[in-house]
């Protein structure tokens, strides 16, 4: 049986979710984020979404658009 996390159906504290922002604005992958919160990836991605801190990554140019 899979190991629970640290924090598994604890509620998130303002601290947790300045941290996660923390994380998001560092592009840190959303498994890395989990593992420094003691949650889950999708708990992490879940909690982002009902914020609205966006996941994705800002230092890197759309599909298509780098110049050849």
């Amino acid at each position: 049986m899979a190991k629970k996390p640290e924090h598994h159906n604890e509620p998130w504290t303002r601290s947790d979710d300045a941290k996660l922002r923390d994380l998001a604005r560092g592009n840190t992958p959303t498994r890395v984020m989990g593992l420094k919160l003691g949650r889950t990836p999708a708990a992490a991605q879940g909690r982002a979404s009902e914020i609205g801190q966006s996941l994705k990554p800002t230092n890197q140019s759309p599909y298509g658009t780098r110049k050849k």
